[in-house]
Formats: structure tokens, C-alpha cells, sequence
């Protein structure tokens, strides 16, 4: 039989670096789960992500227990990562910081592809251009 979910929980938690500061520690205690725990599995398998901004998906099921799934890294980061750039742009339209190659943002959406509400690469790659444009680095 099922168990019976309690919750979801989303957090961005850099990879191998959980720890029970907020916002892992609040966010877990409050539905009784053990902290330590969950942040020692989050870290061992996210171990060869260091660095990274890992989205996780974490169930709480009534009986205390939980399961998570990572996801892949939010767009923005690949993009900033790609770029070689610190943050996006304080004023995308008129302040430009960076630019990728249309290689670089079909490698962005195959990375991401598992996550994206698209139909197919180019869609992602629309997707990831958008999220581009938004942070200021240009698509050359």
C-alpha cells in the first residue's frame, strides 16, 4: 500500500554543502524530519555536483519518513555557468554582460530538457534563450 503524503518540499541547496541552517534546518524540522539525516544523504549524493545549485523535491509522507529527487540545476546557473559571468544583468535591455552560441544553449536544453514542459529541443531551446534575455546575455 501507498503511504500517505504529509507534504512537498522545494529547496535550492548548493550541492555536497546541506547543512541544518536555514533554509534546510526550518523548513525540514517543521514536519518532524531528521535533519542530519536527510542533509548527510543530500551531500553524498550530490557529492560530484559541488558547487552546483541543486533543486531538490523532497515527499514527507505522515509516518515521518521521505524520499527526494534532485533535479537539474535552474537555468539561470547553466547560463551564468556557460556565460562565464557572476549574476545576470541589473537592466537586461540595455546592459548586456555576456553571450552564448547557439551550441552553448542547445547544451543548456538538453541538460534541462528532463525538466522543461517542452515538446522538443527547440522548444527548450526557446525556453533557455527567454531566461537569457531576461538576465542580459545576449544569443549570438
Amino acid at each position: 500500500m501507498a503511504k500517505e503524503i504529509k507534504t512537498k518540499i522545494k529547496l535550492q541547496i548548493v550541492g555536497g554543502q546541506a547543512n541544518p541552517a536555514p533554509p534546510v534546518g526550518p523548513a525540514l524540522g517543521q514536519h518532524g524530519l531528521n535533519i542530519k539525516e536527510f542533509c548527510d544523504k543530500f551531500n553524498e549524493a550530490t557529492k560530484t555536483r559541488m558547487g552546483e545549485v541543486v533543486p531538490v523535491e523532497i515527499t514527507v509522507y505522515v509516518d515521518r519518513t521521505y524520499d527526494f529527487i534532485m533535479k537539474t540545476p535552474p537555468a539561470s546557473e547553466l547560463i551564468k555557468k556557460y556565460a562565464k559571468i557572476q549574476k545576470g544583468s541589473g537592466k537586461p535591455l540595455t546592459e548586456k554582460i555576456g553571450s552564448l552560441t547557439l551550441d552553448q544553449v542547445k547544451e543548456i536544453a538538453n541538460i534541462k530538457m528532463a525538466d522543461l514542459n517542452a515538446k522538443d529541443l527547440n522548444g527548450a531551446m526557446e525556453m533557455i534563450k527567454g531566461t537569457a534575455r531576461q538576465m542580459g546575455v545576449e544569443i549570438k
